[in-house]
């Protein structure tokens, strides 16, 4: 029985499971976008959202907790310097899911997990 066990253990072990999501929340602030599976994005949500109120926190144990996750000191300087400030005044709810339909492959439901203030940089031909 699984009583009071929370979280998806995606067919890995424990050390891949989590070298997984530290690979996948470091790209998700790095890049704010990214497509996975809708369970890989649903797991990786609820460290995601930690991190951005660990952000939000500030101070100096907060940076040390989040690099110990997070696996680029770069992407944890964006996170503390530009990303939080986006979330400044919001309560919980920073990333999105949005699904995207299957894989062809396998068949697997497919999602994008993206930071809520995130927007497409679009670029439109020019005309001569």
């Amino acid at each position: 029985m699984r009583h009071r066990n929370s979280g998806r253990k995606l067919g890995r072990t424990s050390s891949h499971r989590e070298a997984m999501f530290r690979n996948m929340v470091t790209s998700l602030f790095e890049h704010e976008r990214i497509v996975t599976t809708t369970p890989k994005a649903k797991e990786a949500r609820r460290i995601a959202d930690k991190m951005i109120t660990l952000a939000k926190r500030g101070d100096l144990h907060a940076k040390r907790q989040a690099l110990s996750y997070i696996r680029s000191r770069d992407v944890v300087a964006k996170l503390f310097d530009v990303i939080h400030l986006q979330f400044t005044d919001r309560n919980g709810g920073y990333t999105r899911i949005i699904q995207t339909g299957v894989r062809q492959g396998d068949a697997a439901p497919m999602a994008i997990l993206e930071l809520v203030g995130y927007e497409e940089a679009l670029t439109v031909p020019v005309e001569s």
